[in-house]
């Protein structure tokens, strides 16, 4: 019977705790009868000159008896392992549980209910007179409370079972005969019990499947199991026919169930082999894991005997290493092979897709994201969208030149300098990683699989964090900075190189969100005097510490006219300008001037963004001006819901920052905030210097405001005054004095929207 909410909740494990302390002066007291059982008379009966048939009953006798107490030291050994293991876990989980039920639910207005099946429901208590209104904040809260609880209870569940089996494993259920299978932690026994339904491949039923993910859902970053687990697997070869035959199994057919199983297992296998290769920590696999897995990349993997289906080793390890944040010493080499194999020959993985087949997502990418599998180079990058550091190197060191069969060959060159200008040539020939027929719809966006899987790489290489961490923390630092100058160097309205890939841009909106600081900082450089008149003491250093640097005034205004331009660009981009204004505004209230400066450059972005977005959709609709003002329409809406977002302040040097239903954006964004602007103040500075104002005096967007946005006069105008005004007031300004202000403001905010216009009158 599976552990539930409540046990977990109640329980008093304080006797388990006496229960760990008993077994150990068992233990102890053993241990010293068996070193006593050995010195003493065994010692003695195997130095003893005895002779006849009693000489040889009594010597087996003692041997017997010896070996018996040394075996029930092992067993209880064994048991106290396990105890203590399971006592420190469960005891961990239970504080998480109750804090989250007796101290977080209360706050939130929430009660949580156990609805069976190890599983729980939170929900909002009806208070009399209560409107049981709620903000999608506090619905979003609601719901992370619940799947956090439940996770907790899964886990608690998991560790009771493992622990209850290895009891069973360790007494053997012989009351006459100590000594059975011994474990010196849990993890030993996690991965053991991992190991056997691991061989049992695709004959596993769903429940003995089901058991497998649980165990390695809880345990894949722990070291000690990951690296266990994947030794009982065998060698690198075992392991990719193991995930091979599981890949395949799970993506045949229709069977949803087997599906949802085989994802876990793929995501699990990633994790797990992250934390098994890392070799800082204490247990990992041999170095000879990486190149062994290079030296199969290019060779056939065979799967099914029977059938002769096989496939390359890096089509496998490709599905593996979709999920894990893995160190640069293990991943960075195979990346680099892949690459160079791409290179020689693009075709060489994607011929081997079978031909005909009807099961369009059968294949080794089991999580139908980014491809069917065929082609490897898209998961090594999705490995290097998880794995930040790994990232940064990739795109920063000086690329290695590798065999055929994966060894480094020091006398052979290369003819390219970096792997960032490879992957991002205009002309790169990215694989259609799809089993759907040519000239279908599914066939359409095959190609875009690469490019996606290249700007999750480059966010994990500038933001130093993976791309869909939730929530990001931002982590930069001189060469990830160095990064994003080639980003932004490399995509822009100016950009000989061409655009981007449509699926990239949702990442380059992103990078920008993370550097929108010096985005601001860039643009502050009109006539060449930015250095010249304080903008590095005007805008100070951000929460993560960095200092700020200038990507060039003109490159940082192509960048945002070319991301903004699109609605999801527009969005992320603004919500983050917001974001970072407010922090900034809220730093310098008591520094009028260096803040006024402050303030009428966000005006002058807030323009530029604007125009930009302006800019997009005139290009997208052409002379359709129903077209175009519905889609001025839409953003001046979006503009005045842009509190709709959650805002989770004081993350590592950065504010996270989830954008709702009316961005039209999921991933979660993280904005620098100024050093100044801590936790404690950056959710308040964001309702009173953003567009809360517009909120707050009730702003209504109706068909007579509509008319007036066609160029977003109406909202364009107020997003850029309302945060300064309520920085006015904040310091005490007169009216006199704010009115002088909102005419300079004014023109800071037109003279953003007048560089894009003037892009535009050159890109026509």
């Amino acid at each position: 019977m599976a552990l539930t909410y409540a046990d977990l909740l109640e329980v008093d494990l304080g006797k388990l705790g006496t229960a760990v302390s008993d077994w150990k002066k068992s233990v102890d007291a053993l241990k010293t009868a068996a070193e006593s059982a050995r010195k003493g008379m065994r010692a003695k009966s195997d130095a003893a000159r005895w002779a006849g048939a009693n000489a040889s009953v009594t010597r087996e006798f003692v041997t017997k008896t010896t070996k018996e107490i040394s075996d029930l030291h092992s067993e209880a050994s064994s048991i106290h392992s396990l105890l203590s293991d399971g006592h420190t876990e469960l005891v961990a989980l239970q504080k998480k549980i109750r804090a989250a039920v007796q101290q977080e639910a209360p706050g939130l207005g929430v009660r949580v209910e156990d609805i069976g099946g190890g599983k729980v429901r939170c929900y909002f208590a009806h208070v009399r007179g209560d409107t049981d209104e709620r903000t999608q904040e506090e619905r979003d809260s609601k719901q992370e409370l619940e799947d956090r609880i439940n996770r907790l209870v899964a886990h608690a569940s998991e560790i009771d079972s493992s622990l209850a089996r290895a009891l069973a494993k360790s007494h053997g259920g012989d009351k006459h005969n100590a000594g059975h299978r011994s474990y010196e932690s849990l993890d030993d026994a996690q991965a053991e019990r991992a190991a056997e339904l691991a061989k049992l491949g695709p004959e596993m039923s769903d429940k003995q499947y089901m058991e497998l993910n649980s165990i390695m859902k809880f345990n894949a970053r722990d070291a000690d199991f990951s690296t266990d687990f994947y030794k009982s697997l065998g060698g690198p070869k075992e392991a990719l026919e193991f995930y091979g035959r599981m890949s395949l199994d799970g993506t045949m057919g229709d069977n949803k169930e087997r599906l949802a199983l085989t994802r876990q297992l793929q995501r699990n296998m990633g994790l797990a082999l992250a934390s098994a290769t890392d070799p800082d920590n204490r247990s990992h696999l041999p170095a000879s894991w990486s190149p062994e897995f290079r030296k199969l990349g290019t060779q056939r993997v065979e799967l099914n005997p029977h059938s002769g289906m096989s496939a390359y080793g890096y089509q496998l390890l490709g599905g593996i290493l979709r999920y894990g944040n893995y160190d640069a010493r293990f991943i960075n080499p195979i990346a680099e092979h892949v690459v160079q194999l791409h290179k020689k020959d693009p075709d060489r993985f994607m011929a081997n897709r079978p031909v005909g087949a009807s099961d369009l997502d059968w294949g080794f990418n089991p999580s139908g994201k980014s491809g069917a599998g065929y082609d490897p180079l898209t998961g090594v990058l999705e490995g290097l969208g998880h794995s930040p550091e790994a990232a940064k190197k990739f795109f920063t060191d000086p690329p290695t030149a590798y065999r055929e069969d994966g060894t480094v060959d020091k006398k052979a060159t290369l003819d390219f300098k970096s792997y960032f200008d490879e992957l991002n040539r205009n002309d790169f020939e990215w694989p259609p990683d799809s089993l759907a027929h040519a000239g279908s719809d599914e066939a359409k966006h095959a190609r875009d699989v690469g490019p996606n899987a290249l700007g999750h790489a480059l966010e994990a290489a500038t933001t130093g964090s993976a791309w869909d961490a939730d929530p990001p923390v931002l982590h930069r630092d001189e060469e990830t900075w160095k990064i994003m100058e080639k980003v932004i160097g490399r995509y822009n309205v100016a950009s000989e190189d061409g655009l981007p890939h449509e699926a990239m841009k949702d990442s380059l909106a992103r990078m920008g969100a993370a550097y929108i600081d010096d985005l601001n900082y860039s643009i502050m450089d009109w006539g060449g005097t930015g250095d010249e008149l304080g903008r590095g003491r005007i805008f100070g250093e951000s929460g993560d510490g960095s200092t700020r640097n200038s990507f060039g005034q003109w490159e940082a205004r192509n960048f945002m006219m070319l991301v903004a331009a699109d609605e999801d660009g527009y969005q992320t981009l603004s919500a983050a300008h917001q974001v970072y204004s407010a922090s900034g505004l809220a730093s310098l209230e008591d520094n009028r001037d260096d803040g006024l400066a402050f303030a009428h450059n966000a005006a002058k972005v807030n323009g530029i963004l604007d125009e930009s977005r302006s800019h997009g959709i005139r290009e997208e609709f052409n002379d359709d001006k129903a077209a175009i003002n519905m889609e001025l329409g839409k953003q001046a809406e979006w503009r005045k819901t842009l509190m709709t977002g959650v805002l989770t302040a004081g993350v590592a040097g950065g504010t996270a920052l989830v954008l709702g239903p009316a961005a039209g954006v999921v991933a979660t964004t993280v904005v620098p905030v100024v050093m100044e602007s801590g936790a404690s103040t950056i959710s308040t500075a964001y309702g009173n210097h953003t567009m809360q104002y517009l909120q707050d005096n009730e702003y209504n967007n109706d068909p007579q405001a509509l008319q007036k946005v066609q160029e977003l006069e109406e909202i364009g105008e107020r997003g850029a005054w309302s945060p300064v005004r309520n920085y006015a007031i904040a310091t005490g300004m007169t009216q006199a004095e704010q009115l002088a202000l909102n005419q300079e403001v004014e023109q800071s905010y037109l003279a953003g929207k007048m560089a894009i216009s003037s892009n535009e009158k050159v890109s026509s």
